[in-house]
C-alpha cells in the first residue's frame, strides 16, 4: 500500500464512499476497484486526448487485477457535454451489455465526469459508476459529490441527475501531464474552496500556491485533500443543494454567465471563470459594505501571484454589456422564485447565499469593469 495516498471519506448514509488521493492510483486501479465489482470487468468512458496519454496505463492497471476494460473514446472538449455525445455513450454502454451490477468508470476532466455520470444515472434506472478524474479541476470538484449532466444550448448543466460515485480516484501523478494552463484553472477551484469558508487555507494557498503550480506534489496531495475534505462535508449536510452546498458556487453565477457570452468556448476556460467570479463576488461584497476592500484586493492580488486571469480585461475578444450579462446569469440554476441568488462574502473564509444584491449597484460594477478592457 502506497503510505502517500490519503482517504477523505464522503458519509452519506446508503450512498458513503471514498476519495483516494496520491500518485500512482491509475496503476493501482485494480486493487482500487476490483473489491467493488460483481464481476471482472468495466466499461470506460474517456475522452480521446485523455485515451492517448492515461487509458492504457489504466487498462494495464485493471489488467493485473484481471479486470476486462473495454472503452469508448468521445472528442475533447466542452461541446461533447451535450444530447449528441450522450447518446452516443449511452448507446455504446447498452451495446456492451451493461448491467445494473456493473461499474462505469469515468476516466478524464469534468466533462467526461459529468457525462459519463449522467449516462450512468439513466442507463437501467441507474449503474455505479468510478470516477478517475484526470485533471485538478475534475480531482477537487466536478468527480466529488454525485452532481452529473450535460448542457443545453440555453445554458450550462441545465440537465442531469444526482448520482453519487461508488469510488473517487484522485491519481495527483497524471497532473503533471496537464497544460499550466489547464493546471491552473483548476487551480481557481481549489482557491474557491478557502474563500468560501476556510481562511486559514486561503493563507496557506498564499503561501504554497507558487509550489504547487510548479509541481510540488506534498502540496498538491494537500490542496486536492483539503479540497475534497471542504467538499465532503457540505454534501453530506445537503446533497441536493436547498442549502449549505450553494456556497460551492462561489464565482459560478458569473462565471457562467462569462462561459455563456464566450460560447463555451478556449477563450475561457472554466476555472478562469470561477477565479474571476470569485474576484466579481468578492468587489462585490466590497462595493455592499458586507466585507473591507482590502479582501477582494487580497484575491486579485493572489490571481496575479498565480498568473491567472482575475479581471473581464483578461477574457480576449468581445463581450456583452452589462445588461446582456445580467441576462445571461438568469438563466443560471441558482435562480430562485425569479431571483437571482448570489453567493457573497463578509470576508475570507465567510462566504454566505443572499438574494438581497441590488442590481443598480451590480450593473454599475458590470459596466466599469467591461469599461475597463
Amino acid at each position: 500500500m502506497n503510505d502517500t495516498v490519503e482517504t477523505v471519506h464522503v458519509a452519506l448514509p446508503g450512498r458513503a464512499y471514498d476519495i483516494r488521493i496520491g500518485p500512482g492510483l491509475i496503476a493501482r486501479a485494480g486493487a482500487e476497484i476490483g473489491p467493488l465489482l460483481a464481476r471482472p470487468r468495466v466499461a470506460v468512458l474517456t475522452d480521446e486526448t485523455v485515451a492517448a496519454l492515461h487509458l492504457e496505463p489504466f487498462r494495464a492497471g485493471l489488467a493485473a487485477s484481471g479486470i476486462e476494460a473495454p472503452a469508448l473514446a468521445l472528442p475533447p472538449g466542452e461541446a461533447t457535454k451535450g444530447w449528441a455525445q450522450f447518446s452516443r455513450a449511452v448507446e455504446w454502454l447498452i451495446e456492451q451489455k451493461v448491467e445494473r451490477r456493473d461499474m462505469v468508470v469515468a476516466l478524464g476532466g469534468g466533462v467526461i465526469g459529468d457525462l459519463a455520470g449522467f449516462a450512468a444515472a439513466v442507463l437501467r434506472r441507474g449503474v455505479r459508476f468510478v470516477q478517475v478524474p484526470t485533471t485538478l479541476l475534475a480531482q477537487v470538484d466536478s468527480s466529488v459529490g454525485g452532481k452529473t449532466g450535460i448542457n443545453s444550448p440555453l445554458g450550462k448543466n441545465l440537465i442531469g441527475a444526482f448520482h453519487q460515485p461508488s469510488l473517487v480516484l484522485a491519481d495527483t501523478g497524471v497532473l503533471e501531464t496537464l497544460e499550466k494552463r489547464d493546471f491552473l484553472a483548476g487551480y481557481g477551484e481549489v482557491m474557491k474552496y478557502g474563500l468560501l469558508g476556510d481562511a486559514a487555507f486561503f493563507e496557506w494557498l498564499e503561501q504554497n500556491g507558487p509550489a504547487l503550480a510548479k509541481g510540488d506534489l506534498a502540496a498538491r496531495i494537500q490542496a486536492v485533500r483539503r479540497s475534497c475534505e471542504m467538499k465532503a462535508r457540505i454534501v453530506e449536510r445537503d446533497e441536493t443543494e436547498q442549502g449549505d452546498r450553494a456556497l460551492l458556487n462561489l464565482g459560478h453565477t458569473f462565471c457562467h454567465a462569462l462561459e455563456a457570452a464566450t460560447g463555451y468556448s478556449g477563450r475561457l476556460l472554466h476555472g478562469e471563470g470561477v477565479a474571476i467570479g470569485c474576484a466579481l463576488a468578492f468587489e462585490l461584497s466590497a462595493r455592499m459594505g458586507l466585507c473591507s476592500q482590502e479582501d477582494p484586493s487580497r484575491v486579485r492580488a493572489h490571481l496575479a501571484q498565480m498568473g491567472m486571469k482575475k479581471d473581464l480585461a483578461d477574457i480576449p475578444g468581445a463581450l456583452p454589456d452589462a445588461d446582456a450579462l445580467i441576462g445571461l446569469m438568469a438563466q443560471d440554476k441558482k435562480v430562485q422564485d425569479g431571483r437571482l441568488r448570489f453567493i457573497l462574502a463578509r470576508g475570507i473564509g465567510q462566504a454566505f447565499v443572499t438574494s438581497g444584491v441590488d442590481a443598480g449597484l451590480l450593473r454599475a460594477m458590470l459596466a466599469e469593469a467591461l469599461a475597463a478592457r
